[in-house]
């Protein structure tokens, strides 16, 4: 190790003995000393060159001194804007929040309070309610002759007495010769068709049982986009029986029309689960293992286009199901058509772009008595727009006889309200 100090290590210059102009005798000439010597400010100054003239010392110092100046401006702004920075979040910490200064996002955390999945979960709880339907039709070929068809679907059970919520098309619209229905006990029974709507493409069958397993039924208006979605029914036959598939809820308020019989369905879930022949009439349960859907139709062109009826529109049905074991539907008394249907075939330009032109009114009937009229357009009951026939049939279906309500209607460019009994 080399035997000397760095702090004191005196060096000559070995370019020059002289390294400043005129120099007091007295001085180290052309010498430089490493020493760090402290001004009277406090900072360190290293390097000074003692053979410097007083001058050059008094310049180095002022510059020194404006350094110093600088440094400390920038400390001080470097200070300024760190606390800047921070003040926020120290206020925001004491509860005190600065005008426009956004608060702290909350986030939602989700912890799992069972040892299974969601899926797991919704499957042992629907599964038991869950049937599947086999039927038997008789066809008439104009080649063929007569001869039967055998179709298969899907229900879900809705009152332990055996009544089972389905498809109308998966009953044939009630004209079925034969309905049976597979339990999840592994039963095959024969059911029969008690009630069928074509328009709403709902129907309900009944079996002979008690204390059959139950479907809990969910609120549909309350579903979002975005939302859990599981469909449980018997895809392409009873090899598959109760095949589960999962997705998410892809719409709300969806209308699909049959191109084969032209009927239009309405206010439907959209849904990327897996639907296939044989799914029609399972449920389209939510992650609480709750039915907020009938599974009714898929896009075949495209791929996770699934659709489903809400089942707030089959629940006054069911209900007067389970608390009378029959539905009786009230009638308004009128024929009504479709704005756009009626223009088209009539080539007449109504005033509405909606609403259900009233086409015929049946004598002594709640309509008539109201004073409802041929010419009239139907665009409210109670509070719920009526745009088409399949509006009007579905909210129509929430009443029962004997119940009152309101009618708006639209009679030559005038809003008119009227108050109706159902029959």
């Amino acid at each position: 190790m080399d035997n000397f100090d760095d702090e004191n290590e005196i060096r000559k210059d070995e370019s020059s003995n002289i390294v400043g102009g005129n120099h007091d005798s007295d001085n180290n000439m052309g010498l430089e000393d490493k020493r760090t010597v402290e001004t009277q400010d406090g900072i360190a100054m290293e390097n000074i060159r003692w053979g410097d003239s007083r001058k050059d010392m008094k310049r180095r110092g002022r510059s020194t001194i404006s350094m110093v100046w600088i440094g400390a401006i920038l400390g001080s702004a470097i200070t300024l804007g760190v606390a800047y920075a921070y003040l926020p979040d120290i206020l925001n910490s004491r509860g005190i929040f600065l005008e426009n200064t956004p608060q702290q996002q909350q986030f939602i955390t989700i912890e799992p309070t069972q040892d299974f999945g969601v899926y797991t979960a919704v499957a042992r709880k629907a599964m038991p309610s869950v049937v599947g339907i086999t039927t038997v039709e008789l066809h008439r070929d104009l080649f063929f002759g007569t001869r039967e068809v055998s179709g298969v679907g899907t229900g879900v059970i809705i009152d332990g007495r055996g009544y089972i919520l389905t498809n109308s098309h998966v009953v044939r619209d009630g004209k079925a010769r034969e309905v049976k229905a597979l339990l999840n006990d592994g039963r095959r029974l024969d059911a029969e068709v008690v009630w069928s709507e074509r328009e709403l493409d709902l129907a309900i069958i009944k079996v002979q049982g008690s204390n059959l397993p139950i479907a809990e039924l969910g609120d549909s208006d309350k579903t979002e986009v975005g939302e859990i979605a599981i469909a449980i029914g018997n895809p392409l036959g009873l090899n598959f029986q109760r095949s589960l598939t999962q997705g998410v809820i892809s719409g709300l308020n969806r209308t699909i029309t049959d191109g084969a019989s032209g009927t239009t369905i309405e206010n439907l879930i959209q849904t990327d689960a897996s639907i296939n022949p044989g799914n029609s009439g399972g449920p389209l349960l939510n992650s609480r293992g709750q039915v907020i859907g009938i599974n009714t139709a898929k896009v075949t062109s495209g791929e996770g286009l699934g659709f489903a009826i809400p089942i707030n529109t089959a629940k006054p049905i069911v209900d007067q199901f389970i608390e009378k074991g029959e539905f009786t539907r009230v009638f308004l008394g009128i024929q009504g058509v479709d704005i756009d249907a009626f223009e088209s075939v009539t080539g007449v330009k109504l005033p509405e772009d909606s609403g259900v032109y009233v086409a015929q009114v049946t004598e002594n009937s709640a309509a008539a008595r109201c004073g409802i009229v041929v010419g009239d357009i139907i665009i409210k009951i109670g509070d719920k727009d009526i745009d088409r026939r399949s509006d009007l049939i579905r909210t129509i279906f929430g009443y029962r006889p004997g119940e009152k309500t309101t009618v708006t209607i639209m009679r030559q460019g005038k809003e008119i309200k009227m108050d109706m009994v159902f029959d």
